[in-house]
C-alpha cells in the first residue's frame, strides 16, 4: 500500500472545506426521533450522486415489530426512513459495513448552550451542535473515506455498505431493520465517539422497572404502616451488592481502566402521594449493564435472584416481593476477537496515519454493533472521532481534525480489507 497514505491525505485536504460545510448542514438538521426524513433524503441523494446503489425505505411490518430484538417506544416510522448505499465491488474481496445513526437526543435546556444547539457553529477547530459528536462527525468520516477512494479512481473488490440508520438512541430498531432486509458483510465499522480508541467489545444494557410495595397509614401513626420508601432503600442496597458481584467477576484487561465495567444505574425513583401518609408504593427505574459474551437472559436471571434474596434480609419481602419488569431500550452486547484480521488492519492504519499505537479498550456503553455481531454474523468494531463526555451534553462538539483523521484511517483500512481491483489502471 506504499504511496496510498499520501494520496489519501492530499485528496482529503482538497475535500476538507466542502466536507466541513456538509457536516454543518447535517448538524443543522434537527433529526430528533420522528424528524429524520429530511436528512435521510439528503444523504440518499448524495449516495446516488456517488454512483452507489441506494435503498431508502420506511421500516414497517410484523417481521420487525415482533422480532425478539425489536425495541422502540413506537411502531410507526413514517418520518424516519433508513438509508443504505452500496458501493459495489468487482468481486473476490471482503465486504465491509460502515454503520452510523442520524437520530439525535433532544437538545435539552437551551439556556445551557453557548451556541444554538443546531447551529453547526465552528470555534477554534471545533464544530458545535447536537449530534456533532454522536454521531454525525463519524458518519461524515465514513462517507468521506468512500468519496476519497472514488476520487482517486480506486475500484475495490469487496462491497462497501454505507448505512445511515435511525432509532439507535432507542435501542437499535434501524440497524435491526437493515439486517432483516438482508444487509450483512464480512465485518463492520461503527464510528461512534471513542476519541479514536478501538473498541472490539461493547457492553450491552437494558432498562428495568421495580415496584416496591408498602402499607399506607396516617403519618401521625406511621408505625401502623409500612413505608415503601424505607423498603426501597433495602432494594437499592441489594442492587449495589449485585453490581459488585457482577463486576468482581470481570477480569478482561480491556476493562481495566473502567471503575465499574458493567454498571447498574438507578435513574428514576417515584413514590408516595401525600406528606402526611406512609408511602405504599415506590417505583424504581434503571439501566443494567450486560458484559460482552453474556446472554441477556442470564443477566435478567441474576437480577431476579437478587431481588428474591431480599426475603432473607426482611420478612416483608416474602409476602410482598418486589415486582420486576424489563421495558424500554435495550442494546445487545458484542465482542470481536482482539486478533481478528480487521482489528490488525485498523491498528496498522491508525499507526500509519497518526504515528502512534492505537489504544484498544472495551466500550462503556452499548451500540448497534452488538446487533450486527450477534444477529447478522457481521463482526463489528467501534472506533470513531469525538468524545463520549460531550455526547448528550449541552455544548456538544467535535474536533474537526479528528473527523478527517478517521476518514484517512478508514480509507486505508478499506483498501486492504476489501482489496483493490486490477481495473482502471489502479493496482496495489
Amino acid at each position: 500500500m506504499t504511496g496510498w497514505k499520501e494520496k489519501i491525505q492530499a485528496q482529503i485536504k482538497k475535500e476538507r472545506e466542502a466536507a466541513v460545510e456538509l457536516l454543518q448542514a447535517w448538524v443543522r438538521e434537527k433529526s430528533v426521533q420522528g424528524e429524520e426524513r429530511s436528512i435521510q433524503e439528503s444523504i440518499a441523494k448524495r449516495l446516488d450522486a456517488m454512483g452507489m446503489e441506494v435503498d431508502l425505505w420506511v421500516m414497517e411490518g410484523e417481521e420487525l415489530t415482533r422480532h425478539p430484538y425489536f425495541v422502540s417506544p413506537r411502531t410507526s416510522f413514517e418520518n424516519s426512513p433508513n438509508v443504505v448505499g452500496v458501493w459495489k465491488g468487482t468481486g473476490g474481496g471482503r465486504s465491509l459495513i460502515l454503520n452510523g445513526h442520524v437520530d439525535v437526543v433532544p437538545a435539552g435546556d437551551r439556556a445551557q448552550w453557548e451556541h444554538d444547539p443546531f447551529s453547526g457553529e465552528i470555534v477554534d477547530g471545533k464544530l458545535y451542535g447536537r449530534g456533532a459528536t454522536d454521531m454525525k462527525g463519524g458518519n461524515l468520516a465514513s462517507l468521506l473515506a468512500i468519496q476519497t477512494l472514488q476520487a482517486l479512481g480506486v475500484r475495490l473488490q469487496g462491497d462497501v455498505i454505507f448505512q445511515s440508520v435511525v432509532e439507535e438512541e432507542s435501542g437499535g430498531a434501524g440497524t435491526l431493520a437493515t439486517i432483516l432486509r438482508g444487509y450483512k458483510a464480512d465485518a463492520a465499522l461503527i464510528p461512534e465517539p471513542t476519541n479514536m480508541k478501538i473498541f472490539p467489545k461493547q457492553q450491552g444494557s437494558m432498562w428495568f422497572r421495580l415496584t416496591v410495595k408498602g402499607r399506607s397509614a396516617h403519618g401521625g401513626t406511621r408505625y401502623e404502616g409500612v413505608s415503601a420508601i424505607e423498603k426501597s432503600m433495602l432494594v437499592v442496597q441489594e442492587i449495589a451488592r449485585l453490581e459488585k458481584e457482577r463486576n468482581d467477576r470481570i477480569t478482561d484487561p480491556l476493562y481495566a481502566k473502567l471503575p465499574i465495567p458493567i454498571p447498574i444505574n438507578i435513574g428514576v425513583i417515584e413514590g408516595g402521594k401525600w406528606p402526611s401518609s406512609v408511602a405504599d408504593l415506590v417505583k424504581l427505574e434503571g439501566r443494567m449493564g450486560v458484559a460482552p459474551g453474556e446472554a441477556m437472559d442470564d443477566a435478567k436471571a441474576e437480577m431476579d435472584a437478587a431481588l428474591k434474596r431480599l426475603a432473607e434480609r426482611d420478612p416483608w419481602f416474602a409476602e410482598h416481593p418486589v415486582e420486576l419488569e424489563w421495558f424500554g431500550a435495550r442494546w445487545v452486547p458484542g465482542a470481536v476477537a482482539e486478533d481478528h484480521p480487521l482489528m490488525e488492519l485498523l491498528q496498522k492504519s491508525f499507526e500509519s496515519v497518526t504515528g502512534k499505537q492505537a489504544v484498544v479498550e472495551a466500550s462503556p456503553w452499548g451500540t448497534d454493533g452488538g446487533l450486527l455481531t450477534v444477529l447478522a454474523d457481521t463482526p463489528a468494531i467501534v472506533v470513531g472521532p469525538g468524545v463520549t463526555q460531550v455526547a448528550h451534553y449541552p455544548n456538544e462538539y467535535i474536533e474537526l481534525d479528528t473527523v478527517f483523521q478517521c476518514a484517512e484511517i478508514f480509507a486505508l483500512t478499506m483498501l486492504e480489507w476489501c482489496g483493490i481491483a486490477q481495473e482502471g489502471g489502479v493496482s496495489s
